[in-house]
C-alpha cells in the first residue's frame, strides 16, 4: 500500500485543499497520514478540525511516498522553515512524489527543488516563484517529473487525481 503525509499548518489551512486530495487518495488505496507542528486539534480557514497523526519534525521520508504540503494562509509559516525544506529536498533525492497546492509551493521553490522546473502556485505568489528561477505557468495543476503544484481550492480535487495517478 502506497503512503503520503500531508503537512498542514498549525492554524489556518485550507480545508478543501487537505481534505478533498487526502479523499481521491484514500479512495485510490493510499494510506494517508497528517503531519503539523503540533499534535492538537488544528482548525481549518473554513471550519474543518484536524488531530495530526504526526509531527513535522518527526517525518521519515522512508516511510512515504508522498509528502503534499496544503495551502491556505497559515501555510506560509513553512516558507522558511529548515525541517520543511530538508524533508522535501530528502523527498527529491529519493525520487517521492512531492505536492504542493495554493501558496504552499513557495515552500518548495524556497528549499530550491523548483529551479527551472514547471510550476504553478495561487496567483499572488507567482512572483516569488519566478524570483526563485521557476518556470511559473498559471495553470490550475502542473506536474513537473515527481513534483505536482496546484493553485488552490477549485484545483484541489484535480490535485488530489494527479497525486493519486503519480502514485500508481
Amino acid at each position: 500500500m502506497k503512503k503520503a503525509v500531508m503537512v498542514i499548518a498549525s492554524g489556518d489551512f485550507r480545508d478543501e485543499e487537505l481534505l478533498e486530495p487526502k479523499e481521491v487518495l484514500q479512495r485510490n488505496g493510499v494510506e494517508v497520514k497528517i503531519a503539523s507542528t503540533t499534535l492538537n486539534q488544528v482548525k481549518g480557514m473554513l471550519g474543518a478540525k484536524v488531530k495530526p497523526d504526526l509531527l513535522i519534525s518527526d517525518i521519515k521520508i522512508k516511510d512515504f511516498d508522498a509528502i503534499v504540503f496544503v495551502g491556505g494562509i497559515g501555510a506560509s509559516q513553512y516558507w522558511n522553515d529548515p525541517v520543511a525544506h530538508k524533508l522535501v529536498q530528502e523527498a527529491v533525492k529519493t525520487n517521492r512524489i512531492v505536492g504542493a497546492i495554493c501558496i504552499a509551493p513557495v515552500t518548495l521553490a524556497n528549499a530550491g527543488i523548483l529551479v527551472g522546473k514547471r510550476a504553478t502556485v495561487f496567483s499572488s505568489e507567482a512572483g516569488q516563484l519566478k524570483a526563485k528561477g521557476v518556470n511559473y505557468t498559471g495553470k490550475a495543476v502542473e506536474k513537473d517529473g515527481n513534483i505536482i503544484t496546484a493553485n488552490g481550492p477549485s484545483a484541489a480535487r484535480e490535485f488530489g487525481e494527479e497525486l493519486a495517478r503519480a502514485l500508481k
